[in-house]
Formats: C-alpha cells, sequence, structure tokens
C-alpha cells in the first residue's frame, strides 16, 4: 500500500514547468476506500511514479466514480506530488500556477483504467 501522501515525504525533485508533461509515470498503486454508506459513491486514490533525471517522483490524487464507466478526479486542484515545477525564470511555482502542469500530467495517465481495473478486481473478491 502506497498512500498518497507518503509521496510528501519523497525529496523535492525541481523540474521545468513546460517539460512537466514529457515525464513517463507508471501506476503503483490505487486504494478503493471502503464504502460505509450504501449511497455513497465509491472513491479512493490513485498513486503514480516516474523518474527524473535526479531521482524518483510521483503524483497521488483521489478518484470518485460517478457511475460505471465514469471515475473523476475528486478535486482536481488537489494532486499530490514531490515534484517543485519551475517557471521561465527559475522561480517555483505556486500549488496555483502548478495546477494546470499537473492536471496534463494526469490526463496523459490511463488512470481511469487503471482504477475501474481494481474497482472490479475488489468488487470480484
Amino acid at each position: 500500500m502506497n498512500p498518497s501522501w507518503t509521496i510528501r515525504a519523497w525529496p523535492a525533485r525541481l523540474w521545468q514547468a513546460d517539460g512537466a508533461s514529457e515525464l513517463h509515470f507508471h501506476h503503483l498503486d490505487t486504494q478503493v476506500f471502503p464504502v460505509t454508506d450504501d449511497e455513497a459513491p465509491v472513491s479512493g486514490q490513485t498513486v503514480w511514479r516516474g523518474a527524473a533525471a535526479d531521482g524518483e517522483v510521483g503524483v497521488a490524487w483521489d478518484w470518485v466514480m460517478l457511475s460505471r464507466d465514469v471515475v473523476a478526479m475528486a478535486d482536481p486542484m488537489s494532486v499530490v506530488t514531490n515534484l517543485q515545477l519551475l517557471g521561465d525564470s527559475g522561480e517555483v511555482l505556486t500549488s496555483w500556477e502548478a495546477a494546470r502542469h499537473l492536471s496534463r500530467i494526469v490526463y496523459g495517465l490511463p488512470w481511469q483504467t487503471e482504477v475501474k481495473r481494481v474497482v472490479r478486481h475488489q468488487l470480484d473478491d
């Protein structure tokens, strides 16, 4: 199990924001949260790992299943990462400024397929 918050303990990695979508990530873990209310949607978190020149980078976020075939990020502004994205002048971007670059990373990953696979597997058990 690799809870998303553990990524915050990984060493920070500086990366040029405009090149963030060039990082290659692979699926590390997806967790499904226990459902305590029959009307609550299935939800959880997914964690992805990649490699930068100076070490590992990770991204993670919470997700929610809106229907059998539709999975969405629970909060697109809450991507957990150890990446510190740099602007054109070398400044570290704020969370707000980095959000669009992190969204591009998430958009480029097959994360919804992985989440649905894990959910199906757990429901079959």
